[in-house]
Order: structure tokens, then C-alpha cells, then sequence
């Protein structure tokens, strides 16, 4: 008996063991993955977006001789295409055409896309639909095949009347595909616009002028400025249909890639990233001054 009721108990289930290593190395890695993937992405996709801005950045300092395409190690970094960014021949001319192709083309465009999309919003007549889909067709369409039709009906039909192609057939064709963009913007900041704001300034004996330019016109302003940054933008950038329609006239981006043949100067690289520079601050303070009103 006491031999018996000394040996210890085999039977029953045996208590789990603690593992006090926490899980394995390869779960953590799993978990920290699957909980940072979306932040993962993004950092991706940022670098892969700011890889040629920071390429344009670090060779505006390259001291090279013929070609700005390798690096200069034997030289080192240099100043000197900042201090002097008109120094290649002809940069800050076309940055200057391009400049005014933009201007213009912005504030026509914002003028007719912003009337056209409050009568596309606002007003029901007839073809309306059908107006609303010709919209995304400049949109749509690839812009070799835009340039391809536009140089033909200024080669056939505007030359009648005297006009070159040149610096105003830059123009109208910059005007022709920005108003699509400025078009979508402002319907999209009409759509989201609460009615009863409209409503409420009417019970208060606004008058249809009243009630447009102290409630609509304020709301709706922030798109039509967006709009006219989207527009002034795709207008400065713009290459392949201007190369079709400019003839001899010069704007940067034709500037740069005939440059390329022979090697793009510093200078241009100095010019791209203050453009850069511009359009960031241009963004945040947008952000900025949003934010404050919404405060």
C-alpha cells in the first residue's frame, strides 16, 4: 500500500506548458507586416514618385562639361547654376513662353470650364447628357492624336484667316483640353454644396445676384482656384501636343527635350525644381488657409 500510494500519478491530462518566449520570430514579423502594409505602400510609392525630383534636384549641382546625363565626381557639387539660371542659351525664354501659354490659357479656360459646369449642374436643356459625356472626350483621347488633329485644322483651316503656327496656337490648344479639367473640378465641388445654404439666403430676401455672390460664388471658389492650379499646371507640362502645334515658338518642356540630343543643362534642372518647390508650398499653404477657414 505505501509502496503504491508513493509512486506519483501518470494518468489524467497533463498541464499545458507556459512558453514564456512569446510567439516565434517569423508570427511577430508576420503580425508587424500585416499591420503596417498600407504604410509600407505608401512609403513605396512616394519614393518611387520623388526618385527623378530628387535625380533633378542633385544634378542642378553637377559641374559637368558637355553632357549633364553622368556625374562629375572628379569636380565635386557647384553653385554656379544657381547663382546664373539663364545661363544656358535660350532656358529663360522658353521658361517665359511657357509662363504666358499658361497664364492665358489658365484664365480663359477657368472663365468658360466654371460657366460651363454651373449650366451643366444648374441648368436642364436640351443635349445636357450628351454635353456631359463630349466633356471626358478630350480627357480620353491620347494627346498624339489631339496634336495630330489640331495641327491639321490650324494648317487647313485657321491659315486661311492668317494665323501661324505660333505662340496663339499654343494657346487655343492649351484652352481646348484644360477646360475638360476645369469642367470636372468645379461640377464636383457644385454637386457636394448643400442646397439649403442657396435656400436659406433666399428666405432672407437675397435675390438670385445676392445669393450668388454672397453664398455660391465664396463655396464654389476653392474649386475654381483648384481648378485653375490643375489648369495652369497640365498647361506648363504640356509637351506632346504643343510640339505638334508650335512651330517655331519654344516653350521649357520642348526646350528641354530637344536639349536632351545634346545634353540637358543644369539650368533646366535648377528651373524644373523650383517649379517643383512652387507647386508644393502652393499646395500647403492652400492647405493651410483651408484649414483655418474650416477653424
Amino acid at each position: 500500500m505505501t509502496a503504491t500510494a508513493s509512486r506519483p500519478r501518470t494518468g489524467g491530462s497533463t498541464p499545458p506548458r507556459s512558453d514564456a518566449a512569446g510567439p516565434t520570430t517569423g508570427a511577430r514579423v508576420k503580425t508587424w507586416l500585416t499591420t503596417h502594409v498600407a504604410m509600407i505602400a505608401a512609403l513605396a510609392v512616394l519614393v518611387y514618385l520623388f526618385v527623378p525630383v530628387a535625380y533633378t534636384f542633385v544634378f542642378s549641382f553637377n559641374d559637368y562639361r558637355k553632357s549633364n546625363i553622368v556625374w562629375n565626381s572628379a569636380a565635386g557639387p557647384t553653385l554656379k547654376h544657381w547663382k546664373d539660371p539663364c545661363g544656358a542659351p535660350g532656358v529663360c525664354e522658353a521658361l517665359v513662353t511657357s509662363i504666358q501659354v499658361g497664364a492665358i490659357a489658365t484664365v480663359v479656360a477657368t472663365v468658360l470650364g466654371t460657366m460651363l459646369a454651373f449650366a451643366l449642374v444648374r441648368h436642364r436643356f436640351r443635349g445636357r447628357a450628351t454635353s456631359n459625356v463630349l466633356v471626358f472626350v478630350p480627357m480620353a483621347t491620347p494627346e498624339i492624336v489631339l496634336g495630330a488633329s489640331l495641327l491639321t485644322i490650324f494648317v487647313q483651316g485657321f491659315s486661311r484667316f492668317g494665323l501661324r503656327l505660333g505662340f496663339w496656337t499654343i494657346v487655343i490648344a492649351h484652352v481646348m483640353f484644360c477646360i475638360s479639367f476645369v469642367v470636372v473640378t468645379v461640377k464636383a465641388r457644385l454637386q457636394s454644396l448643400d442646397p439649403r445654404l442657396e435656400e436659406a439666403a433666399q428666405d432672407l430676401y437675397a435675390g438670385p445676384g445676392g445669393t450668388f455672390w454672397r453664398v455660391t460664388f465664396p463655396l464654389v471658389l476653392p474649386g475654381i482656384v483648384g481648378a485653375a492650379l490643375l489648369a495652369f499646371s497640365l498647361s506648363f507640362d504640356d509637351f506632346i501636343i504643343t510640339n505638334f502645334v508650335s512651330g517655331d515658338e519654344t516653350t521649357f518642356p520642348k526646350f528641354v527635350y530637344v536639349s536632351y540630343l545634346r545634353g540637358i543643362p543644369a539650368q533646366a534642372n535648377v528651373i524644373g525644381f523650383s517649379m517643383f518647390v512652387i507647386a508644393v508650398l502652393l499646395v500647403v499653404a492652400g492647405q493651410l488657409i483651408g484649414n483655418a477657414r474650416k477653424r
